[in-house]
């Protein structure tokens, strides 16, 4: 009897030391800092290489490193990995200038700060299946007598990018990054996928076959992520584009890999790590 309470005892003991020790990841979602204007609707962002706001964005980078991550993960081609390591090697040594990029600004600052022996290209963006008509849902709209819906889908995403882009102008990185980072401006963003199946039909729905090709990019991405966690100590940041976080936080959590860490009390310097 007593035997078997002990042992009973030790298994629990382990498996909540175990649950303690689970690899956490942190997501910190950003804006394309150096404006790249790829999406339908993009926040325009002033010159982040100014005197004042790289103050501010050391300031910021100092607050992360208090979690002590022990990868960070960023938006640049896994595949060209080897690139991004002789970036991040030119940096260390006073070769490279940073660029506005977040990858730049955030990545691999924090990186040499914490004196990481790398940073990791985690992301993918091949192409779909298929041919590129079968996701272009925004000429299938155009094509079906669909522009009035097509207009008023997208109206309140450019809408979101004009409030967000004059909301820069007047607050600090850090604030920018809550911005970013709060889970009901995420969700807000996140509901006009849900939109994009509207431009389709039984026969041809390109809105659908976008969105799918997004959850999978995004899967891919995080089979890239969760790879980096070798040790139960592991803390992986991953700085991406924030309409990502919706997809790379459920991710995170669904998966069972990672423990999830919310960014907003570091970026505020207000965390009390346990």
């Amino acid at each position: 009897m007593h035997r078997w309470i002990s042992v009973t005892f030790l298994a629990l003991a382990s498996l909540a030391a175990t649950a303690q020790e689970a690899p956490k990841m942190m997501f910190l979602g950003s804006g394309h800092l150096a404006n790249h204007n790829r999406d339908v609707a993009n926040t325009q962002v002033e010159d982040v290489r100014t005197p004042a706001r790289q103050a501010e964005i050391e300031q910021m980078v100092a607050r992360l490193a208090a979690w002590k991550p022990t990868h960070i993960a960023i938006e640049y081609p896994y595949a060209k990995q080897a690139e991004l390591d002789k970036r991040y090697a030119d940096y260390r040594a006073g070769r490279y200038t940073l660029s506005a990029d977040e990858t730049d600004q955030i990545g691999l600052r924090l990186a040499k700060q914490l004196g990481l022996p790398r940073v990791d290209a985690v992301d993918w963006n091949g192409d779909a299946p298929g041919k590129d008509a079968d996701y272009d849902w925004m000429a299938w709209a155009k094509a079906h007598g669909k522009a009035d819906l097509l207009e008023k889908t997208v109206a309140p995403w450019k809408a979101t990018a004009a409030k967000e882009t004059e909301y820069l102008k007047g607050h600090s990185v850090t604030d920018w990054y809550l911005m970013w980072n709060d889970p009901k401006h995420m969700n807000e963003d996140a509901k006009g996928y849900f939109e994009l199946p509207l431009f389709g039909d039984d026969t041809n729905n390109p809105g659908a076959a976008w969105v799918g090709q997004w959850y999978a990019r995004n899967l891919r991405i995080f089979t890239h992520i969760r790879a980096l966690a070798t040790k139960p100590g592991d803390r992986v940041l991953v700085i991406y584009g924030a309409g990502h976080g919706p997809h790379l936080r459920k991710d995170a959590v669904e998966s069972n890999v990672f423990e999830l860490v919310e960014p907003q009390p570091w970026l505020t310097g207000k965390a009390a790590d346990r």
